[in-house]
C-alpha cells in the first residue's frame, strides 16, 4: 500500500506485537471468552474458591467481592479456560488505570521542551483544522523556525497557549472553532487524533523517550501538582491506582489475557503499560504510520473496513469496540464494528468516560467504571440492565456528587454525526434520567 506524498504505511507495533497478531490471525478463536451457560446466568451466585487468585486492596462498597466473583468464574477456578479459550479483560488507560492523563503528560513535557517540529503548513496535521486555527498557530508560533525544526515552546508561550487551547478545547485563544467538516462522532475526535499528528517527523524511538522523561517527572510529582503551559493550569503529577494494579494482576494469575485499549498515543501508553504488567503486544492506541524514513507521519492505521486515514478512526466510543474486535478477536472488515457474539467478547471491561461505553458495554462479566461524571456511560452504569455494572469512585481525589441527574433519556447519548439524543437499551426503550449515587471522598470501601 503507499499513501500521497509517498509515504509507505509502516504500522508502530514491536516485534513481539506483530508476532501476537500473527498468532491471532492464524487462530482468531484463542482470546475468546465464552463461559458456559450456566455461568454466566448465574455469575452473582457464583461461590468463591480458596485457591484462586484473590484482590486485596481495597474498593468501594461490595465492588471487590463483585469483581472477585467475575475472577472465580472465568478464571482458573472454572478451570482456566472455556472451550479452550482464555477470557480477556480490557481497560481504557487515562483515568482508569491512572488518575490524569498520560498523553497530555507527555505533550506538557515535550512543549516544555522545545520537542514539537515546526510543519510546514499547520493545516498538514489535521484533515479538519479549520483556516482560523492555521492562522492562529501561524501566527502565535510564527515563521522565523525552518520547517521541521524545534519550535521554542518552553518560551514561546503563545505557541505553547495556541497548541494546548486546541488540544484541550478545540478552539484557539481567541475562541474560534478548531476543527471543521465532517466526521463520525463515535469513531474519532479529531483533538484526540491531532496529538500524535503534532509529532510528525519524530521516530518512535524519540516519541517513547520524551514519555519516558514525562513518566519519571509525573510520578516523582507529588499528588495535588500542577504545572503552567501559558495560561494553561493542568495536572502536574500522575499516580498508577494500586486498586487497578491489584486487579490486573489477580486477572493474570487467574488465567486472563489482559489488554489495554485508548485513544491516546501508542508509543507513549506502551511506556505507562509495564507499570501494571501489560507489555506492548497487549496495547491497543492510536497508531501512527511510518514514512520511509521511519518517522511518524500525521496517518494513522485504520480499523474494520476504514483504511489508513488522517483520524478517521481511532479507538474512541465504537472505535474501541472495533479495534478490539480486530486486535483480539480477528474480526475484520465492516463486521469488526458490530457487537460480536459471546464467545468474541471481553469478559471485564474497565473505563471511566463516554469514550469507553461502548467497548465496557461488550463484557459478558463486568462493566466496570470509574465515575468522572460522563453522562452517556454513567447513564449505562446506573441503569444496570442486565446487573452487571460495576460503579467506583475514582481511587484519588473522587468527585463529589453530581447535583442534577444525568439527562440519560434526552441528550446523553452521543450521536453520530455529533448531536445528542436519548440513551436506549437493547430493546430500543428509553433509560430514564438517572441520579448520581456513588462519589465522593467518604465513599465507603470494602474492608
Amino acid at each position: 500500500m503507499r499513501l500521497r506524498r509517498a509515504i509507505t504505511p509502516t504500522i508502530i507495533r514491536t516485534t513481539a506485537t506483530l508476532a501476537a497478531a500473527a498468532a491471532l490471525a492464524a487462530a482468531p478463536s484463542a482470546a475468546a471468552a465464552a463461559a458456559p451457560a450456566d455461568t454466566t446466568d448465574n455469575i452473582h451466585a457464583t461461590a468463591a474458591h480458596d485457591n484462586c487468585p484473590r484482590l486485596t486492596t481495597d474498593w468501594y462498597g461490595a465492588n471487590r467481592e463483585r469483581l472477585q466473583q467475575v475472577i472465580d468464574a472465568y478464571g482458573t477456578c472454572y478451570g482456566g479456560r472455556h472451550h479452550g479459550h482464555r477470557p480477556v479483560a480490557a481497560f481504557d488507560w487515562d483515568n482508569t488505570i491512572t488518575k490524569n492523563d498520560v498523553t497530555d503528560a507527555t505533550l506538557a513535557w515535550s512543549l516544555k521542551h522545545d520537542k514539537i517540529l515546526r510543519p510546514a503548513r499547520w493545516k498538514d496535521t489535521s484533515a479538519w483544522l479549520t483556516d482560523a486555527a492555521d492562522r492562529a498557530l501561524t501566527e502565535a508560533c510564527g515563521t522565523d523556525v525552518p520547517v521541521g525544526a524545534p519550535l521554542p515552546t518552553s518560551t514561546d508561550t503563545d505557541c505553547t497557549d495556541e497548541i494546548f487551547e486546541i488540544r484541550e478545547n478545540a478552539t484557539t485563544m481567541s475562541g474560534a472553532a478548531a476543527f471543521t467538516g465532517t466526521w463520525n462522532h463515535r469513531r474519532t475526535v479529531p483533538q484526540y487524533a491531532w496529538v500524535p499528528q503534532l509529532f510528525a517527523g519524530h521516530t518512535v524511538a524519540e516519541l517513547s523517550s520524551y514519555a519516558r522523561q514525562a513518566r519519571t517527572e509525573a510520578l516523582a510529582a507529588p499528588v495535588g501538582t500542577t504545572q503552567t503551559l501559558g495560561t494553561h493550569t493542568i495536572p502536574g503529577y500522575v499516580r498508577y491506582y494500586e486498586q487497578q494494579r491489584d486487579l490486573i494482576r489477580t486477572l493474570k494469575k487467574a488465567g486472563f489475557d489482559v489488554w489495554i485499549v485508548s485513544a491516546g498515543s501508542e508509543p507513549v501508553t506502551e511506556v505507562w503499560a509495564p507499570g501494571v504488567g501489560v507489555d506492548a503486544a497487549h496495547t491497543v492506541a492510536i497508531r501512527s504510520v511510518l514514512d520511509r524514513r521511519g518517522r511518524i507521519t500525521t496517518y494513522n492505521t485504520g480499523c474494520g473496513d476504514v483504511p489508513v486515514n488522517k483520524g478517521t478512526a481511532i479507538p474512541y466510543i465504537d472505535g474501541k469496540r472495533c479495534w478490539i474486535n480486530q486486535e483480539i478477536y480477528g474480526v475484520h472488515g465492516a463486521a469488526a464494528w458490530k457487537k460480536q457474539n459471546r464467545a468474541h467478547r471481553i469478559v471485564i471491561g474497565g473505563g471511566d468516560a463516554d469514550t469507553d461505553v461502548t467497548f465496557v458495554g461488550d463484557a459478558v462479566g463486568a462493566h466496570l467504571v470509574l465515575n468522572r461524571n460522563k453522562a452517556e456511560i454513567m447513564c449505562r452504569a446506573y441503569d444496570d440492565a442486565d446487573g452487571r455494572w460495576v460503579i467506583n469512585p475514582m481511587f484519588i481525589d473522587p468527585l463529589p456528587r453530581k447535583a442534577d441527574p444525568y439527562p440519560c433519556s434526552t441528550t446523553a447519548y452521543n450521536e453520530p454525526d455529533g448531536g445528542r439524543g436519548p440513551v436506549r437499551r437493547d430493546d430500543g426503550s428509553v433509560v430514564p434520567d438517572q441520579k448520581d449515587t456513588v462519589y465522593g471522598p467518604e465513599a465507603a470501601t470494602s474492608s
